[in-house]
């Protein structure tokens, strides 16, 4: 089976994903695994590697358990804006909307990445 033209780049985003996250091969084969994915191992190490060949529903299973993952990780501090850091001096410290992020645009955004 030979690379279709959009698999390199498919792989290429997930490997950028999995290194920005710190997501090992274990931990992401496992949960690919647990939501149906029939790739051993060996052969997701090989086609994050980019040595393998994986059908497009392999590939998007595989994409699937990566943002799962990556949705559970705690999101990363963010730079304020002005009008932020007046808002929360204004309210002593304490975060307008609960927890840090909760009502983040480009949180939801990350949540939303990939679920088209």
């Amino acid at each position: 089976m030979g690379f279709e033209a959009v698999e390199p780049e498919q792989r290429q985003l997930l490997q950028k994903a999995l290194e920005d996250a710190r997501l090992t091969v274990p931990e992401v084969w496992m949960r690919y695994f647990s939501i149906g994915g029939a790739a051993g191992e060996y052969e997701v190490d090989a086609y994050i590697n980019g040595s393998l060949s994986l059908p497009p529903l392999q590939r998007d299973i595989l994409a699937h358990a990566a943002n799962e993952l990556i949705d559970q990780l705690p999101a990363r501090p963010r730079a304020p804006y002005c009008a932020e850091v007046t808002q929360r001096r204004a309210s002593g410290g304490r975060e307008q909307n609960g927890r840090d992020g909760e009502n983040d645009p480009s949180r939801q955004h990350r949540r939303n990445a990939g679920e088209d």
